[in-house]
């Protein structure tokens, strides 16, 4: 799967202070660009430093329109997670359910590329790396 990134950001979810405000601000920007209204919008996350608990990159993109800058998706397994979009924060609550999965040994991730798919219906989804065995 191609993705042409709009726009990134490296953040970290434990150590940068300001990665609520770099995340919430790079997806309002998103949100403020005409050209994205009505298109499926994905959140990646990749370049991991380690796991979960390192610096990683978060980039918006998607698959509607070329930009100059691509990501190429493999096509590994990934588990998939539906986000209950009702409530305000699905989001967030899910990724914490993916790192206790892990954290339980239940989900082995490969920290390749990771991502939240935002459907123009209002679903959200992530997808998660997973090793095949």
């Amino acid at each position: 799967m191609e993705l042409y990134i709009l726009e990134s950001i490296r953040t970290n979810n434990f150590t940068d202070p300001d990665m609520y405000s770099k995340i919430t601000g790079v997806w309002q920007s998103i949100q403020a660009r005409p050209e994205v209204a009505n298109t499926v919008i994905f959140g990646v996350y990749h370049n991991y430093e380690s796991n979960y608990k390192g610096d990683y990159d978060l980039s918006i993109a998607t698959s509607s329109f070329s930009t100059t800058n691509k990501l190429t998706i493999s096509e590994q397994g990934y588990e998939i997670f539906k986000v209950d979009s009702s409530k305000d924060n699905g989001v967030f609550e899910t990724w914490q359910r993916i790192w206790a999965l892990e954290e339980n040994g239940e989900l082995d991730r490969a920290y390749t590329f990771d991502f939240e798919k935002y459907d123009t219906n209002g679903e959200i989804e992530i997808y998660i790396a997973i090793n095949k065995a």
